[in-house]
């Protein structure tokens, strides 16, 4: 069964000339990612990488924190040297995300899981802010995924298209969710790929939840590739294997789904890897 929002996830699915910017995914992985010391270039200068020691301090901080929330760490002052030196330790994660309205926001975990990447930029694709956030999940697209989503799915037709069957039962299932829902309840998850859709089942489905503006790839064993939808907390989450090939598809009602989040005990791990990264290169 072919996914209706496949099209919208991977390069070249977010035109350059609605965001100006495409999110560029890593080559995905055939065995599952596992951390590695990060490979800092041999003519970076200790002695000159002053900013960048006292930016990883206050990332060690904010660390110990959690779960207090830390104010963003800001990148954009370091100078080159510096910059080149946190870009180089901070790496590129299991987790990409992006935020396709203006400004676009475009989110990278660094391989210290629950340490976010987040760069706006403007129209001509110009960064205007780059920094570091600790968390669960970016703050920015707990507030921004559903912004403007709607509250409440459409299901008022007169006359349901040719080949439709099985959709309206599910958009009641996630009316009658998403009308209790709180952003720590458990995730409520329908499963498509065991249910006798119809293309016509799932077009229509597209149709009444709309697009979001998030777009996420988690990347492990395969990868999941998750939308926001244009109603409030439901996603469309895809899980490909190795070959990219579709193995399970569903839609889900949360605040963001977990696949696409860090755990308490990533950030504990994060601090002590940060500890040993600073020991060795600092």
């Amino acid at each position: 069964m072919t996914s209706h929002y496949l099209p919208i996830f991977g390069q070249g699915s977010q035109p350059a000339e609605e965001d100006g910017v495409e999110l560029e995914y890593l080559p995905m992985p055939d065995e599952m990612a596992i951390y590695r010391m990060p490979e800092i270039s041999s003519d970076l200068n200790v002695a000159v990488l002053t900013q960048a020691k006292v930016f990883l301090s206050q990332l060690q901080q904010a660390l110990a924190d959690f779960p207090s929330v830390s104010a963003p760490m800001d990148l954009i002052s370091l100078d080159s040297t510096n910059r080149q030196f946190i870009d180089e330790m901070l790496g590129e994660g299991e987790v990409s995300m992006i935020y396709s309205a203006q400004p676009v926001i475009r989110i990278q975990e660094s391989v210290l899981a629950g340490v976010w990447r987040q760069q706006s930029l403007n129209p001509d694709k110009k960064i205007i802010s780059d920094s570091l956030e600790v968390g669960i999940v970016p703050q920015a697209i707990t507030q921004l995924a559903f912004s403007d989503a709607v509250r409440c799915i459409d299901t008022q037709w007169d006359v349901l298209p040719s080949g439709v069957m099985n959709a309206p039962p599910l958009l009641a299932e996630l009316n009658a969710k998403i009308a209790d829902y709180q952003p720590d309840d458990e995730a409520h998850i329908i499963n498509l790929s065991l249910l006798p859709q119809t293309e016509e089942d799932l077009v229509f489905l597209e149709s009444r939840l709309g697009k979001g503006r998030v777009t996420i790839l988690s990347r492990g064993y395969g990868n999941c590739r998750i939308s926001s939808t244009n109603t409030q907390y439901v996603w469309w989450v895809q899980y490909f294997n190795s070959q990219d090939t579709l193995i399970l598809n569903t839609l889900e009602v949360s605040a963001v789904p977990n696949v696409a989040c860090a755990s308490p005990e990533d950030i504990a791990d994060s601090r002590q890897r940060l500890e040993e990264i600073m020991k060795v290169y600092l």
